[in-house]
């Protein structure tokens, strides 16, 4: 099973943020991706908002990266690590940008893009941007069969309702053939139907542990489906654990993971005090937890 490490200060959800990552900037996250890379890890995932409402601080915070420039960040600092997203939100961006956005990211990292799709769940983020909030899955569907087009197509051309282009070039293409490997976000019918025609995995977020084996065995059983490998992410949290926090818990819980089809999960971070003692628990994972997943 693979492992993602969790970059402190990607966003400041109450619920999950220790008091001492609010001190976390730039600097310190590359160290920490530094030496995540060098223990072995072999994702990180970066969420993405751009305008959060007043009423969402007190969940959500107000500190949110845009995905694409941050992933460029950590490729920069690393030479190996997976670079994923949790989640881009497609519909709220120009699909030509992101997809020059994510192909120069791919050819210059030398082939390490990933982008989890997320369709966006903030109303008001989606009406702050002038975007119809309620035409988002058309649009997310349209804009990754655009993206596609020009990631793959010499002569790329697409005619749809909200992007269209011909007679154009696009280049660099991405290393990745055929294009960075596409996951999707969410737990919805829409979104499995749309993992089934557009991804190689999907990251729930609601659904429970037991369902994903029907989950899968729903994306799969899509027409779009073409028997490509599939991937599941999904996290392992403190709750899920209760108590029992020993590494032979944590194995266990991501053997069964494992088992319901899961291929990449993280490990939570119990409460400590600094980066240095953040560092030494993602050491321990990698020491006492993977060689035995």
């Amino acid at each position: 099973m693979k492992l993602q490490f969790h970059i402190p200060r990607l966003g400041e959800d109450r619920a999950l943020v220790q008091p001492w990552e609010r001190t976390v900037g730039g600097a310190e996250q590359r160290r920490m991706l530094r030496q995540a890379e060098a223990l072995g890890y072999d994702m990180i995932g970066v969420p993405e908002h751009f305008l959060i409402p007043h009423e969402q601080l007190e969940h959500s915070g107000a500190h949110h990266l845009h995905a694409t420039v941050a992933q460029a960040f950590f490729a920069g600092a690393t030479d190996r690590i997976r670079i994923n997203t949790s989640v881009t939100l497609v519909p709220l961006q120009n699909p030509i940008i992101l997809a020059k956005g994510l192909a120069t990211l791919d050819w210059l990292s030398g082939g390490r893009a990933m982008m989890t799709v997320g369709v966006g769940r903030l109303k008001e983020e989606f009406e702050l941007l002038g975007i119809n909030f309620h035409e988002r899955g058309r649009m997310t569907d349209e804009y990754l069969a655009a993206m596609i087009e020009l990631w793959t197509k010499e002569k790329p051309e697409y005619e749809g309702r909200y992007v269209k282009f011909k007679e154009v070039a696009f280049a660099p293409k991405p290393i990745q053939a055929p294009h960075p490997p596409i996951w999707m976000g969410g737990d919805a019918d829409g979104a499995l139907k749309r993992a089934a025609r557009f991804a190689t995995g999907w990251r729930p977020f609601l659904t429970r542990p037991e369902n994903i084996p029907a989950r899968l065995d729903f994306i799969k059983s899509q027409p779009a489906y073409d028997g490509r490998p599939f991937e599941v992410a999904f996290g392992l949290s403190l709750a899920q654990l209760g108590d029992d926090r020993t590494a032979q818990a944590i194995i266990d819980r991501l053997g069964w993971f494992k088992g319901l089809g899961v291929t990449t999960s993280s490990v939570p971070t119990p409460p400590v005090r600094d980066i240095d003692e953040y560092l030494d628990y993602a050491q321990w994972v990698i020491e006492e937890i993977k060689p035995k997943l």
